[in-house]
């Protein structure tokens, strides 16, 4: 199969929809890849880097009569024309806000392919552009927040006097959300984040932000794996929390977008006006419309009371060589889809549930919107996953005993206790006393550290074992044969346990060097 990647024609457009790492991934899978000439530059990717990838090089007009042609925005007018029929078609589409670019490309007879139109479900996670260009869109809404800011984001304590660190509210915890929460707290602000769906509490808490809580009913995701719509009475509330935290805040970052329609309007001019002069509002939203209602998309607006409210639209374009990446990646993992055979064939099983959602037109015909999917959807002929249990009927493990049960056991444990203790020697009660308190005292400090801290953390797991290796190779020489062999024993887990920390530590620091180059 022949790829074209044509230039980008959208004006700040400055991504392109192939890498050379990706196009050398093509070429692996059995195609040719045609770039147009200058298509990578504004991504730093220049024509020779596409030629040593395996790449031909042209002007123009070759590139779109390929058998695919990969876009990251749309086709203008003109573009659209150059379309053959029975070719494909993978761009961002916005299918849901643009049903007359569907109606045209269904006229010329193109299989159109919409990457915005990813369903959320783990299967389709490779695929999926929005959580990729999001992903970066977060970090930039925080770059660009640090750019208008009138401050730094961390405290400082200097001999001119002490500057307190800057405080960010993020609405929404999805994938920019919780992209712009880490980027922020790296920076060193103090961030509180809101979500409507309490589940995402411990997530946005690993990342170093406070959850802004509120009581709601049940408001988890729908059945495409997005955050359900709120009804009159929670939005009002969620609108008191929007303006008391926008209020107490520096710089407010929103990402909140419904697919396929209007962002919602989560920030009124009533709360912008209420913020102090120097604040900055990120609407990440900007380009469905905004989640602000001063934001005016594409430009920086300065309120009367020195606000600035940040409309940028093209947020993933001012990183163009990661975005580009990761959007050349999310391409190449669907053309491998589509050729299974790794032969250069196109086969699209529109009873596959990620094809169909992502084809919106195919054989002259609109299939816009697709059938609904749901988030546990399985690929055909493979079981489905089991329903999930409503968090009332089955609570998690560790959660579900009542306070009242856990006093039980205690109780019981200590009674036991108790008993061996008359029948023990006195070494053997020392010993198991030391251990139970070993034991709790472990269990607090683990269950009470960060999840994102526990990989760190290896290296102490890794003094830990050292003792017990110690211990046990003192052990090794005892006449016991039974100590004998639990010292054996515990030599080889506890060796494994050190070995292989340090492997997985070894790992992670490479992962945070730099390739020398050649």
């Amino acid at each position: 199969m022949l790829i074209g990647v044509p230039t980008e024609s959208v004006p700040g457009e400055t991504r392109v929809a192939a890498t050379p790492e990706t196009v050398g991934r093509l070429v692996a899978l059995g195609h040719q890849v045609v770039v147009q000439q200058g298509a990578g530059e504004r991504a730093s990717y220049p024509d020779e880097q596409y030629a040593e990838a395996g790449a031909a090089q042209d002007p123009g007009p070759g590139v779109w009569r390929a058998d695919l042609v990969v876009k990251v925005d749309a086709p203008l007018g003109e573009e659209l024309a150059r379309l053959r029929p029975g070719a494909f078609l993978a761009t961002q589409l916005s299918p849901g806000q643009r049903p007359e670019l569907l109606e045209a490309l269904a006229a010329q007879g193109v299989t159109a392919l919409a990457m915005d139109a990813v369903p959320r479900i783990s299967r389709a996670q490779s695929l999926d552009v929005l959580s990729s260009m999001t992903n970066i869109g977060g970090y930039r809404a925080v770059v660009e927040a640090a750019y208008e800011y009138g401050s730094v984001f961390t405290g400082q304590i200097t001999a001119a006097g002490t500057v307190p660190p800057a405080r960010v509210f993020v609405i929404g915890a999805g994938v920019a959300g919780l992209a712009a929460i880490g980027t922020a707290s790296s920076l060193g602000a103090v961030v509180r984040a809101f979500d409507i769906r309490p589940e995402v509490e411990e997530q946005v808490e690993s990342m170093g932000a406070s959850f802004v809580r509120l009581d709601l009913p049940e408001h988890g995701l729908s059945n495409d794996g997005y955050a359900r719509e709120m009804d009159e009475d929670l939005q009002r509330r969620a609108m008191e929390v929007y303006a008391r935290e926008c209020a107490a805040a520096d710089i407010v970052i929103t990402t909140a977008l419904i697919p396929g329609r209007p962002a919602p309007r989560l920030v009124t001019a009533e709360t912008v006006a209420q913020m102090r002069p120097g604040s900055v509002v990120v609407d990440m939203a900007a380009r469905n419309g905004g989640n602000c209602e001063l934001t005016e998309p594409g430009t920086v607006v300065t309120t009367h009371n020195g606000v600035k409210v940040v409309g940028y639209t093209d947020l993933p374009a001012r990183l163009p060589t990661q975005a580009s990446q990761l959007y050349g990646t999310n391409i190449a993992n669907l053309v491998a889809m589509l050729t299974p055979g790794k032969d250069g064939q196109v086969v699209l099983d529109m009873d596959d549930e990620v094809l169909r959602a992502l084809t919106v037109t195919h054989q002259g015909q609109v299939l816009w919107p697709p059938p609904p999917v749901s988030v546990s959807a399985a690929k055909p002929g493979e079981p489905a996953a089991p329903p999930a249990v409503a968090l009332a009927d089955a609570a998690p493990t560790g959660t579900s005993r009542t306070p009242r049960r856990r006093a039980v056991m205690v109780g019981l444990a200590a009674v036991l206790f108790a008993l061996l203790a008359t029948v023990s020697p006195p070494d053997l009660l020392g010993h198991l006393t030391v251990f139970s308190l070993a034991v709790i005292v472990g269990f607090y400090v683990i269950t009470n550290v960060t999840h994102a801290l526990h990989t760190p953390l290896l290296a102490e797991t890794n003094a830990i074992s050292g003792i017990i290796l110690v211990g046990a190779l003192l052990q090794v020489g005892n006449e016991d044969l039974l100590v004998r062999s639990l010292a054996l024993a515990a030599c080889v887990v506890a060796s494994i346990n050190v070995f292989g920390g340090f492997a997985v530590t070894a790992r992670m620091l490479r992962m945070f060097r730099r390739e020398e180059s050649a």
